[in-house]
């Protein structure tokens, strides 16, 4: 069975699920939508498919699948007339802003009974999931504690910025997902740290660039997330989990992993500089789990109940840096 894709967004991640699709031999991208005609149609001309509306690939019946890289803000509209259409749907993080839309949108899907998955493409990482698999294999006992860097190699544009919703949102959601991936168990708390220490015009858009987070479970298993918006070495992606037998960790990737000893020293090459190459295994192994998914009408992982509880926990350190204290995560579920 070939699940035949339409992709809604050409931007850079539209990019990257373009090349995925077209490289996994159980699917077919049949069409692209976009905004911007050429983004479109500079896709369509690269791998060979058609250029159409999103009302045309709603109707159509050569699609079975959508992969949602728009705007933060039309993530909840298409999932719901999607969903209403009958198509399986791949969506970016987040599904929305706001943890209310979320929920509404949840509930159209439930309705329907239609696959969703969100993308947080970390977990399907081979050095992350090799990390996870160590664990679940009891391989360090106990887990007691969790670290994720996770810092970027420079700062996004302010008007990116200013629609993104936020550090928290954007960027240290994928964090929040990979904390509780690894943990295997639920936040209750979140306590949150964030300053402005990279670029002042991130601050006067209402934002930050430097973040620490403190998370804790019921059982007082801890994940500590430290972002930064800049890091001259490169992308920074590194993930440690210590339990009662041992620890387990990533490092970061290199494009070549060799070492170089002169009289000088020791030398490796640079880190990947950014995620549309470090994650490039990632993105082709998430669109391979989705078309899995949906070929044997399994329900996706990560879901959009995982979407949701990842938005809650940017919700609550938000509200931690704000009010300069600990937020329960029952607090923002009400």
């Amino acid at each position: 069975m070939t699940i035949r894709f339409a992709l809604l967004g050409a931007g850079r991640i539209g990019k990257v699920h373009a090349k995925a699709i077209t490289a996994n031999p159980g699917a077919r991208l049949v069409a692209v939508a976009d905004a911007v005609e050429k983004a479109a149609s500079d896709i369509a001309a690269q791998y060979g498919c058609e250029v159409r509306t999103i009302a045309q690939i709603l109707t159509s019946a050569d699609i079975d699948a959508v992969v949602i890289c728009t705007p933060t803000d039309t993530h909840a509209d298409l999932i719901e007339q999607f969903s209403t259409a009958k198509k399986a749907i791949f969506c970016e993080k987040p599904i929305d802003l706001s943890v209310k839309r979320v929920d509404e949108c949840l509930k159209v899907v439930e309705a329907n009974k239609t696959p969703l998955m969100v993308g947080f493409n970390r977990r399907f990482d081979p050095h992350f999931m090799a990390v996870r698999a160590a664990v679940e294999a009891g391989e360090i006992g106990t887990v007691e504690m969790v670290t994720i860097i996770s810092r970027d190699p420079g700062a996004p544009p302010v008007e990116y910025v200013k629609r993104s919703g936020g550090i928290f949102r954007d960027m240290t959601i994928h964090d929040f997902d990979m904390a509780r991936f690894l943990l295997g168990e639920e936040i209750t708390t979140v306590s949150a740290q964030a300053s402005v220490l990279v670029d002042k015009a991130i601050g006067k858009a209402g934002d930050y660039d430097s973040v620490s987070v403190m998370l804790s479970t019921a059982k007082g298993k801890h994940a500590t997330i430290s972002n930064s918006r800049r890091a001259t070495y490169g992308y920074d992606q590194r993930i440690e989990v210590h339990g009662s037998k041992g620890s387990v960790a990533a490092e970061n990737q290199r494009a070549v992993s060799i070492e170089i000893a002169t009289e000088k020293g020791y030398t490796r090459p640079p880190l990947y500089d950014f995620f549309m190459t470090r994650y490039t295994e990632a993105y082709a192994n998430e669109i391979g789990a989705f078309i899995a998914a949906v070929t044997s009408k399994k329900k996706p992982s990560p879901s959009g109940k995982d979407g949701l509880i990842a938005l809650v926990l940017a919700e609550a350190a938000v509200r931690s840096v704000k009010e300069g204290r600990a937020v329960k995560v029952s607090e923002i579920l009400g």
